[in-house]
C-alpha cells in the first residue's frame, strides 16, 4: 500500500512587470497558510518518504514553510511539474514507485485533475470537498492500496482533504 499526498502550492502574488510566472513568489497569506499546514502534516502523521516538487518558486517555498514544520523526506526539485499534464505528474509518481509515501508540490489543473482521476473512491465529506475544487495550498491525500509504482485512475481512495481554511 502506498501513501500519495498532493499539495497545490500556497498562494502567491502577481508576477511583477517583467517577472516570469515561474518565479512568483508566496504572498503572506500564502506563507501563512503553507506553514499552517506543515504544522498540521506535522500533527497527523503526514510523512512522506519522498516529495516531488516544481521548481517554480511558489512550490519551493511553499514546502520550505511546510518543511520547518514537518518532515518531508528526501526532496526532488523537477521542473516537468512546472510545465506538463496530470499524465506526466501520475507517470512521475510512479517512476519513484519505490517508495511507500510521496508528497507532490505542483500546480492547478494538474493537481485536481490527477486527484479527481486517482480518487475512485474516498470519505464522503473529502470527497465531495475535492469535486468543489483544488485551492491553493489544498493537501489531497490517498491510499494507493497497490503501492505508488501502481498508481492508476480510479485506484486510490480519498481518506482526506486538508484546505487553509480549515487548517
Amino acid at each position: 500500500m502506498g501513501k500519495l499526498f498532493l499539495l497545490r502550492h500556497a498562494k502567491a502574488g502577481w508576477a511583477a512587470p517583467g517577472m516570469r510566472d515561474y518565479d512568483r513568489p508566496l504572498d503572506t497569506i500564502g506563507i501563512r497558510d503553507a506553514a499552517a499546514l506543515g504544522i498540521a502534516m506535522a500533527t497527523g502523521g503526514l510523512v512522506p518518504e519522498i516529495t516531488l516538487c516544481s521548481g517554480a518558486r511558489r512550490c519551493r517555498e511553499t514546502l520550505e514553510q511546510v518543511a520547518a514544520y514537518a518532515d518531508t523526506g528526501r526532496i526532488a526539485f523537477l521542473d516537468r511539474l512546472y510545465s506538463e499534464d496530470a499524465a506526466t505528474y501520475l507517470a512521475l509518481i510512479r517512476d519513484h514507485g519505490q517508495h511507500r509515501s510521496a508528497l507532490v508540490v505542483g500546480h492547478n489543473p494538474m493537481m485536481e485533475d490527477l486527484a479527481q482521476a486517482l480518487a475512485g473512491n474516498g470519505e464522503p465529506a473529502a470527497f465531495a470537498t475535492l469535486g468543489l475544487g483544488f485551492p491553493t495550498c489544498g493537501l489531497a491525500v490517498l491510499r494507493v492500496d497497490a503501492g505508488l509504482g501502481k498508481a492508476a485512475p480510479g485506484g486510490a481512495y480519498l481518506d482526506s482533504f486538508l484546505l487553509p481554511a480549515e487548517l
